[in-house]
This record gives structure tokens, sequence and C-alpha cells, in this order.
């Protein structure tokens, strides 16, 4: 499994990447077959002094593709909250193929 984590419009620290990695690494749990993941950590509103923090997860499968965004007001909850939708998703999919 291939993963990528890119932070925009920030330097993100190693506490935050430990936890995204950590996190997605925990997605081969619950289907074989990942081939790639994509994490991407960004600032919305950066012309005004509340920055909204946004966490976008792209899980690639074969013959499908997920996608998962989610706006908080911190990284860790945007995560968080980012990675339970996909691994809702992920787990549904996989029921499907087995039924």
């Amino acid at each position: 499994m291939n993963v990528q984590i890119r932070t925009v419009h920030f330097e993100a620290d190693n506490k935050l990447i430990d936890h995204v990695q950590s996190k997605v690494k925990k997605l081969s749990t619950f289907h074989d077959h990942i081939i790639s993941v994509e994490v991407y950590l960004r600032l919305d509103n950066v012309v005004h002094k509340i920055k909204d923090k946004i966490a976008e997860i792209k899980v690639h499968v074969p013959r499908h593709s997920y996608f998962v965004k989610c706006q908080t007001k911190t990284f860790e909850e945007s995560f968080d909250f980012a990675f339970s939708s996909m691994v809702n998703k992920v787990k549904k999919q996989k029921e499907r193929i087995m039924a």
C-alpha cells in the first residue's frame, strides 16, 4: 500500500504525520487490496484569521476509488472524522462485493 501525505499552506509537524500514518495503516484490516492512499491536509480561508482545517482522503482499490472530505477546527479531528467515514465506505463496498 502506497501512502502519500500532502500538506497545503502549512508545514505539518511529526506528531500530526505520525497520527495520520498510524491510522492509515489500519485501513488494510478493512480491505485486502488497497493500492494507494492519498491524504491532503490543508488550511482553508488563509486570508482570514480564522482558519478551518480540512482533511481529504482518497483510497484507490482495484476498480474503485473512494474520497472523503471533512472540515473542523483541528487537523486531528478533521482527519479522524474523515477516516471513520472512509472506513464505513470501504466496509460497505466490501460487503456488497462479498454478497
